[in-house]
């Protein structure tokens, strides 16, 4: 047996992603599964589980074959930003509606970049709700409100 290296960051990764998949295919256990053309409301996360298990397996194989570099510095900002996003969404999307919760949203975590300007943020975040729109709403029928009661509507 030689000298035994591995990656740290992958390692922590893959069991991340297994610890995960294993909570929630315990979880979707409990939920009628069915079949897979008469799908129950545990057949979605069951399949999702095991995705997610299996790509954590794949990365604690590959984190044993290469000797990784050190962890770096954690992303301070990037989380600051992009982890509020969605909770802004959750919190708005019924007082506000659909489209202007999705932009303030995407408005919030274009910051995580310290490149991004304020005159690009907002392009990119009225691009996203055009395109939430286009997608969601009008293509797919979605019946989300796309302005709510917050605005008059």
């Amino acid at each position: 047996m030689g000298n035994f290296t591995f990656d740290k960051a992958n390692l922590a990764c893959g069991a991340l992603l297994v610890a995960i998949g294993m909570f929630f295919a315990v979880q979707s256990l409990q939920m009628e599964l069915g079949t897979t053309f008469r799908m129950g409301p545990g057949y979605f996360p069951i399949v999702l589980s095991g995705v997610l298990i299996l790509l954590g397996v794949i990365i604690l194989v590959q984190a044993t074959r290469v000797e990784g570099e050190p962890l770096g510095a954690i992303a301070w900002r990037g989380m600051a930003f992009i982890l509020p996003a969605p909770i802004l969404f959750g919190l708005t999307v019924r007082g506000l509606g659909f489209i202007p919760a999705i932009f303030l949203a995407a408005l919030l975590a274009s910051f995580a970049s310290h490149k991004m300007t304020p005159l690009a943020a907002f392009i990119l975040a009225t691009s996203v709700g055009i395109f939430a729109y286009v997608v969601f709403l009008w293509g797919l029928g979605l019946p989300y409100r796309p302005l709510g009661p917050w605005l008059g509507q």
